[in-house]
């Protein structure tokens, strides 16, 4: 699981979003407290 600040996440998107379609899960962290998770999706369909 990787975790990294929300100026990083952001400056880095398009690279975070293709670990997350390969299976990586992300915590984005503020002031190194974690606030969210990423995760990759998926269809209930």
């Amino acid at each position: 699981m990787l975790q990294m600040n929300i100026h990083e996440a952001k400056t880095h998107l398009s690279q975070l979003l293709e670990q997350i379609e390969a299976g990586e899960d992300v915590i984005i962290a503020r002031h190194g407290k974690p606030v969210a998770r990423l995760i990759p999706y998926t269809s209930f369909f």
